[in-house]
């Protein structure tokens, strides 16, 4: 119970609609652009209507973004990658080298004296660590030969690398260096040279072997400890600098200039009734920038306010229609979360489109059309065409208030907003893709001949529109299941999924509970009549009357309609059991609701369409049985509440006239007639109607339609010739039997 109540209680929380509106507004107002960018856009090609637009500062003429990137791509090919030529190489291998013979001979030597195995520690590879153990050995043992000492080894090994170091070499492939020209710094100097000068890291490892190989000749084991000691010692003598690179990249960039010229104070940008050039549009768009740039910390929060201001008033133009003439909506907070999503998600696609610096309509491609379906499949056609009018001007505001881009997305959202105004199934939504486009192109066209656009300009223009056709209704299609789920809402197709007999719960009534399923399609049809003539939902009404008997299917032999063999428990069963059997079918019903997670407003219909009324055939059997002062009127009341909609108060009324008239022996129009404006009249005195939204007017209406459907469902039949015969005859066979 408190869970109900704190969620009804964040449902109609008037500060949180308030703050939903705030934070949505401040959302949409930081994805503005900057302030330069507020004053209506101008194309190539257009007219300036305005007066002559004077500069009131001086400012530079910027480039165009592509023309500037362009210079800067083309400074930047124009760097030579850096190397640096380091002399001190040499000088530090050979100590290296020199250290690391060193130790490597105390630790042969002390392995000798103690005359155990030594370990191999080094760099070098096991044969080769072996080979100089055994010439160490020997040394030992005054038997090696002299060309084979660790002196001579380590004297060719220092050798190779001072003849290694008489050329220098890079520190990378050819392939790796993008031009034939690198610049070499040396100290102090830079000069630009041919890479092929030195040799690289593979020419440089090739150069090596052959030293080696001219050094040792053709000893492999030798050869193989000679490379492997210089190819962990030798260094390139010739490095590149990638910092240094991007250096001489800034530089270069630095010195492309962002202007073409400069405008001073009071000089005229363009005159009015001229027509935009390139040159003017520089101009224009450059004298915005230096306006935004001029603006101080105090006049951005301003303009941030304006932004915020300018949101909340086309804010105010939904807010008081729904709070009106939609006041259901404007009480759920879920609803105007829904919303104010929905209008947030369109304004950041706005904003990235923004981003795209790229010379095409992308502006097209801002799916303004999703939007008007989707809250008008959600809601009503009235306030998926507001949407569209709110969502319009918010899109041209962020586009730098562009008027044409207003009113395409106006036409082309309202479209599809009629489009999908009357969903009958999901397929109907591609349709839509027509009337999208249409509406765009139509749009397009007219735009392009008021400011004398080219051909292809206008077919360009239309290809993006083409594509926002066609992605709208496909997005819609996915929301539609998406918003559903997550915010619990019941659209029209998805009360046409539950008309489908194949449903659960609709299937089990079917085959348990015949006579009730046959009594709520004929409810079905009664009320949804009846919804029509007055302005409800009839689809709602139909798909309440289906469902509204479901808990009957757990006992169905306890209702006179399923007592298929003329057997009725509750001849033996005293009244207040009776009873308690009969009013049980309401609770039964909103749990298997619940289980089968079926709307609320088709829940809605189980408890109302008995509302508070009485058993009234086991109460005054009861009242027989025991006495009136005996008889609580409570056993043998439904727990409610009354209908409080018009589509459940046309359900209650519509249940208590199909049973009556079924029960009647024969059903003339007039006995038909008297019956429903008796049971209406009940309804009314019991004040179970009070709580419903239903009109006098209203009620004379349902009156008429349901004694037209009734008498349609009871009217005479001509008997068949022989009809006797035929009743005999089943008679007959029916005794047989």
């Amino acid at each position: 119970m408190l869970n109900l109540i704190s969620k009804e209680k964040f449902k109609n929380n008037s500060k949180l609609r308030l703050l939903i509106f705030l934070v949505a507004a401040i959302l949409i107002a930081i994805m503005f652009p900057r302030g330069e960018s507020i004053e209506s856009d101008v194309s190539v090609g257009s007219i300036w209507i305005k007066d002559d637009l004077i500069a009131t500062t001086p400012f530079e003429i910027l480039k165009a973004p592509d023309t500037y990137k362009k210079e800067v791509l083309e400074a930047e090919s124009k760097v030579h990658p850096v190397f640096v030529l380091n002399h001190s190489v040499k000088n530090a291998v050979l100590d290296s080298i020199q250290k690391f013979n060193n130790k490597l001979v105390r630790l042969l030597h002390e392995q000798f004296q103690k005359k155990q195995v030594a370990k191999n520690t080094t760099f070098l590879s096991d044969e080769s660590f072996e080979k100089l153990r055994k010439i160490s050995q020997l040394e030992n043992s005054l038997s090696v030969e002299k060309h084979k000492t660790l002196g001579t080894i380590f004297k060719i090994i220092t050798d190779l690398t001072k003849e290694i170091y008489k050329q220098d070499f890079l520190n990378v492939k050819y392939s790796d260096i993008a031009k034939d020209t690198i610049t070499l710094k040396d100290g102090k100097f830079e000069n630009l040279v041919p890479k092929t000068r030195f040799d690289d890291i593979d020419k440089a490892k090739k150069r090596i072997e052959r030293l080696i190989f001219n050094k040792v000749g053709t000893d492999l084991k030798l050869s193989l400890l000679i490379d492997e000691y210089l190819v962990h010692f030798i260094k390139p003598t010739i490095i590149y600098s990638p910092k240094l690179t991007e250096t001489e990249k800034r530089i270069l960039v630095d010195k492309v200039s962002k202007n073409v010229g400069l405008v001073e104070e009071n000089e005229r940008i363009v005159a009015k009734h001229d027509r935009i050039t390139p040159e003017i549009k520089l101009k224009i768009d450059s004298y915005r920038m230096a306006k935004g740039e001029k603006t101080g910390s105090w006049s951005k929060y301003l303009q941030l306010l304006g932004k915020l201001l300018h949101i909340l008033i086309i804010f105010s133009l939904i807010s008081l229609y729904v709070f009106l003439f939609r006041r259901k909506i404007f009480e759920d907070n879920s609803k105007i979360f829904l919303i104010a999503i929905v209008y947030v998600l369109i304004s950041f696609i706005t904003y990235l489109v923004n981003q795209l610096n790229v010379n095409a309509p992308v502006e097209l491609l801002i799916l303004v059309p999703t939007v008007s379906m989707l809250l008008t499949i959600f809601f009503d056609s009235r306030v998926g065409f507001y949407s569209t009018v709110v969502v319009a001007l918010i899109v041209g505001g962020l586009r730098g208030n562009n008027y044409e881009l207003v009113v395409m997305n106006i036409f082309a959202g309202g479209l599809a907003a009629y489009t999908v105004r009357d969903m009958k199934n999901r397929n109907q939504i591609f349709r839509s893709f027509l009337f999208i486009l249409f509406g765009y192109v139509i749009s397009i066209v007219a735009f392009g001949m008021e400011r004398f656009d080219t051909a292809e300009n206008i077919l360009v223009q239309c290809g993006f529109a083409a594509s926002n056709a066609l992605i709208s209704p496909v997005l819609t299609y996915g929301l539609i299941i998406f918003f559903e789920k997550i915010f619990n809402i019941t659209t029209e197709l998805t009360l046409l999924e539950l008309t489908d007999f194949n449903t659960p719960l609709l299937k089990d009534l079917a085959e348990k509970a015949q006579g009730t399923f046959n009594h709520s399609l004929t409810l079905g049809n009664m009320i949804e009549a009846a919804a029509e003539k007055i302005g409800a939902n009839p689809l709602l009404a139909r798909v309440g009357a289906l469902y509204h008997d479901i808990g009957k299917t757990l006992n169905p032999t306890a209702f006179v309609e399923n007592q298929m063999d003329n057997y009725n428990i509750h001849d033996t069963l005293k009244p207040e059991e009776s009873a308690k059997i009969i009013i049980q079918h309401v609770p039964d019903g909103i749990k298997l609701a619940e289980e089968n997670d079926l709307p609320q407003e088709i829940i809605d219909f189980i408890p109302t369409h008995h509302g508070t009324l009485t058993v009234s055939y086991f109460y005054e059997k009861a009242k027989e049985m025991y006495g009136e002062d005996k008889v609580d009127i409570k056993d043998y009341q439904y727990p409610g509440p009354k209908p409080m909609t018009r589509e459940t108060a046309i359900l209650m009324i519509a249940d208590a006239c199909e049973s009556a008239v079924r029960a009647m022996t024969e059903p003339t129009p007039e006995k038909i007639e008297n019956v429903v404006t008796n049971i209406i009249r009940s309804r009314l005195s019991d004040e179970q109607l009070e709580e419903s939204p239903l009109t006098f007017l209203d009620l004379t209406k349902i009156k008429d339609s349901f004694c037209s459907t009734l008498v349609a469902l009871h009217h005479k039949r001509i008997r068949y010739p022989k009809q006797e015969e035929l009743e005999s005859e089943n008679k007959s066979e029916q005794e047989k039997e």
